[in-house]
């Protein structure tokens, strides 16, 4: 492969790989790990990994949108079309390629499409080291890195293990807005805005909820910082550039979408696949940070969306954009006709507060 944003190297022996216990420093891992670790699960026959890098930097600084509060803040990797289907079909070529190079064997490809831990994978096979964020790190393209796996039944000859390269650097630690890094190397999924914002089913927890800003879609704090960046260049692939619509998206435009208007928008980004409602909740939260009270008009519309997690979210923005006195007479009148008892929670917990 010559592609100039695409890093094709070849990966250990899986059989010498996983007989040597040497599966990178993931002891803040739960139980799964090992079953994980382990690409001769999915494929008995494989003896090699090949990983790939695709650079998918943006061409700005992607913290720029946390200052504009009337906007929501996408992650870059959902700034454009879901990146799957591209990087998987770039493994398809460089599999092919190497299987007609050899004149035999077999391969698979994965692209987030199996439970293989791919970066440690990755970086066993020299493509960059596990940073102190627990994101791939390279000294070329920094932290942005899409990765994938092909698994093939070629043994091939092992790649050099990348070297730690943080050294005493702690900025990706410190960056991150809900302190989701117990230690170094250790995140806590549960406290994650890229968890809160895109995993996570239902209300996001209070005490997250203001440290989340305007971030709508996943979040980019620890991936930017990092110093390593700085030699990182511009995604030169098309189809990785951001959609100019969805670099700095108005919460007044997105706070009016209907199911319709929201499949039409994000058509092919890998937001759609979180629907409506989710988004919706993670809007809310934005426009209850926005200290912008021309967006209470926005939030209390949707104190009638059919979601009881809109409605709930709707309430928490409101009572940070509404006089005390203006919040507590919507909220005794909206009271009388809710049922449903996280939105009635939710109520109780803004008009007993003693915030304003």
């Amino acid at each position: 492969m010559t592609r100039p944003d695409a890093i094709p190297l070849a990966g250990g022996r899986l059989a010498q790989w996983l007989a040597s216990g040497a599966h990178g420093d993931m002891d803040w891992m739960e139980a799964t790990a090992a079953r994980r670790a382990a690409p001769l699960a999915l494929w008995p026959q494989a003896r090699s990994v090949v990983m790939l890098g695709m650079n998918y930097a943006p061409s700005s600084d992607p913290l720029s949108t946390l200052a504009r509060r009337d906007c929501g803040a996408i992650s870059v990797h959902a700034r454009h079309r879901d990146y799957h289907g591209l990087v998987k079909g770039r493994l398809k070529l460089l599999a092919g390629f190497m299987l007609s190079r050899v004149g035999a064997g077999a391969a698979k490809v994965f692209v987030d499409t199996a439970p293989l831990m791919e970066k440690p994978l990755a970086q066993m096979a020299g493509l960059g080291w596990q940073g102190k964020h627990t994101n791939l790190v390279s000294r070329d393209h920094g932290s942005w890195l899409f990765l994938g796996a092909i698994l093939t039944d070629i043994a091939l000859e092992p790649d050099a293990p990348a070297a730690d390269h943080c050294g005493a650097c702690r900025r990706c630690l410190g960056a991150c807005p809900t302190q989701a890094f117990a230690a170094p190397y250790q995140l806590d999924a549960r406290r994650c805005v890229a968890y809160l914002t895109i995993e996570h089913k239902g209300p996001i927890p209070r005490e997250f909820r203001a440290a989340i800003g305007n971030r709508i879609y996943g979040c980019d704090d620890c991936l930017a910082v990092c110093p390593w960046n700085k030699f990182a260049r511009a995604a030169r692939e098309a189809k990785l550039a951001a959609r100019p619509d969805l670099e700095n998206p108005r919460l007044a435009d997105l706070a009016k979408l209907d199911e319709a208007g929201f499949r039409s928008l994000f058509a092919g980004s890998p937001i759609k696949r979180i629907g409506h409602v989710r988004f919706l909740r993670n809007v809310l939260i934005a426009i209850g940070n926005s200290n912008d009270p021309q967006l209470a008009p926005l939030a209390e519309r949707l104190l009638l969306a059919a979601s009881p997690l809109v409605r709930g979210a709707a309430v928490w923005a409101l009572a940070r954009l509404l006089s005390r006195d203006r919040f507590l007479d919507l909220a005794q009148r909206f009271a009388r006709q809710e049922t449903d008892p996280a939105v009635l929670a939710e109520i109780a917990e803004e008009t007993h507060s003693d915030k304003k």
